[in-house]
C-alpha cells in the first residue's frame, strides 16, 4: 500500500508519520518539502500533479488554516485551504481510485444545546473556519471517491503550542487565571487521531461499506476550565512549580472574552457510529492529557 501523506509537520501530521509508516511505503509532503513533493495548498491545482506523480493507494490530509481567529480576515485563503485543496484531492482520488481521509471540526455546528451531536445532525458553522471545513466535508462526499472524514475537537499535541502548556506558562507566573468554563468538549491528542487513522485505513481497504464520515474524540467531557484545572493540579501534584492556587483558577463565561471568530459553546461529539463500525472505544480525555503532559514535562 502506498500512502500519500499531506501536512506532514503539523500536529496530526507529525503523528500520522508514525501510525501510518507500518502500513506500507509513506510519502509524507508539507509547504516546504522540496521540488515536486511540496503540497501547496494555497495554490489547490498545484496538488494535483503531487498526487499524480505518487499515484497513492491512500491519501491522508492533515493541511489545513486552522488558526481560527486569523481566517475571519483571510477567507479566501482559509477558503483555498480547507476547501478548494481537499476537493482537489478529492477529483483525483476518485481518478485513481484512492482512498482520502480528511479532519474535520466540530465548528461546522452552531454549538446550541447540551447533548452530543451525531454525524447525521443539522451543521450550521459560525465562523469562516466551520464554514470552509463544512464546504470541505461536502465537496469531498460529492466528488464521488472512497473516503473516511474524522470529524474532532480540541486537538492538541506534545509537539509544538497548545493550551495545556499555555496554562502551565501563566500559572508559574500569576497568581489568578480565569479560563472559558461555558464551552464544553473533550480534549483530543493527535496520536489518538492518528492512531484511529490507521486503524480506519486497514478496515476501509477491506471493507469499503466503511467508509464515510465519522466523529473522533476523546471520551467524557470537560470545560476549558476544568480541563485547566486538571493540567494545573496534575502538575503541581508531579513536582511542578505552580504559583496559582487552586482556587485561583476561575471560571470566564464566552461573552466576557469576545474573539473574531465565535465559538461552538457545545463542542460533544457522539462516537457511537466510530466504535460500531470500527470496534474501537476511545479513551478518557485525562488519559491522554497525562500522557501529553508526562513527554512535555518530561516526568
Amino acid at each position: 500500500m502506498k500512502i500519500l501523506l499531506l501536512g506532514k509537520n503539523g500536529q496530526v501530521g507529525w503523528e500520522l508519520q508514525r501510525a501510518l509508516a507500518p502500513l506500507g511505503e509513506l510519502v509524507a509532503c508539507d509547504f516546504d518539502s522540496p521540488g515536486a513533493m511540496r503540497a501547496d495548498f494555497s495554490q489547490p491545482e498545484s496538488l494535483a500533479p503531487l498526487v499524480r506523480a505518487v499515484r497513492p493507494d491512500v491519501i491522508v490530509n492533515s493541511a489545513a488554516h486552522t488558526a481560527v481567529d486569523k481566517a475571519e480576515s483571510e477567507p479566501d485563503f482559509a477558503r483555498a485551504l480547507n476547501a478548494t485543496g481537499p476537493a482537489v484531492l478529492a477529483r483525483e482520488a476518485a481518478a485513481l481510485g484512492a482512498l482520502l481521509v480528511h479532519y474535520s471540526t466540530d465548528y461546522v455546528f452552531d454549538g446550541s444545546g447540551t447533548l452530543p451531536r451525531d454525524e447525521n445532525a443539522p451543521t450550521a458553522p459560525l465562523s469562516v473556519y466551520g464554514r470552509t471545513k463544512l464546504e470541505a466535508e461536502q465537496l469531498i462526499a460529492a466528488s464521488g471517491c472512497r473516503h473516511v472524514i474524522l470529524r474532532t475537537s480540541w486537538v492538541y499535541a506534545a509537539r509544538g503550542g497548545n493550551f495545556a502548556r499555555t496554562m502551565l506558562r501563566l500559572a508559574a507566573e500569576r497568581d489568578q487565571l480565569k479560563v472559558i468554563d461555558d464551552q464544553i468538549g473533550a480534549p483530543t491528542g493527535a496520536d489518538l487521531l492518528a492512531d484511529v487513522s490507521a486503524h480506519a485505513i486497514r478496515a476501509v481497504q477491506a471493507r469499503p461499506e466503511l467508509g464515510g464520515l465519522y466523529h473522533c474524540v476523546a471520551g467524557g467531557e470537560t470545560s476549558w476550565h476544568g480541563y485547566a484545572r486538571f493540567v494545573i493540579e496534575w502538575a503541581r501534584a508531579n513536582g511542578q512549580a505552580i504559583q496559582v492556587a487552586p482556587e485561583a483558577v476561575l471560571p470566564l463565561p464566552t461573552s466576557q472574552y469576545p474573539t473574531p471568530a465565535a465559538r461552538p459553546l457545545n463542542s460533544r461529539l457522539s462516537t457511537h457510529k466510530l466504535q460500531q463500525a470500527f470496534g474501537l472505544v476511545p479513551p478518557p480525555w485525562q488519559a491522554g492529557v497525562e500522557r501529553m503532559l508526562t513527554e512535555v514535562l518530561g516526568r
